[in-house]
């Protein structure tokens, strides 16, 4: 039997991606990671992180986008909830929400030079190298339109 710390515990995060139609096809603005401790010098979602405590994923969603690129007003399409893994520790175990927002308010700008180098419009048919892995599945996904309601990473196949 087991007792109240042995349960499963995640950490749950939202991530934001922007979309627009470019002239070689659809859009996402990537930030380039610095200073963060995670995928530094990785291109990631411009906008994303933990939800808070009684927060819901969309609200966190919103709350990063003002946060960490200036924008209000997203109107956020679920896309996926990925549950992933580094089989390892607690912190490893995630359950992160994926939003696509095509329309917003503001012009998206670097608000946390420290943790953002580079703020950049992608191709998804040209993504940079190298894309944090977990959200880059997530893109290829969107490109292909083969997205799910529920996704896996890190997992090892049954």
């Amino acid at each position: 039997m087991s007792g109240p710390l042995d349960r499963f515990v995640v950490v749950p995060a939202s991530y934001v991606f922007l979309l627009r139609d470019g002239v070689a096809g659809t859009e996402v603005l990537l930030q380039l990671r610095q200073n963060t401790g995670y995928m530094d010098d990785h291109w990631a979602a411009a906008a994303a992180g933990h939800v808070e405590k009684g927060e819901t994923a969309y609200d966190a969603a919103r709350r990063e986008a003002l946060e960490e690129i200036d924008v209000t007003d997203l109107d956020l399409s679920f896309v996926t909830a990925m549950q992933r893994t580094r089989g390892g520790e607690p912190i490893d175990e995630r359950i992160d929400f994926f939003f696509t927002a095509r329309s917003w308010a503001g012009e998206p700008r670097i608000v946390e030079p420290h943790k953002c180098a580079d703020l950049r419009w992608c191709a998804l048919d040209e993504l940079p190298v190298p894309v944090v892995p977990h959200e880059r599945s997530v893109l290829e996904a969107l490109r292909a339109g083969t997205t799910t309601a529920y996704s896996t990473f890190g997992f090892t196949p049954a």
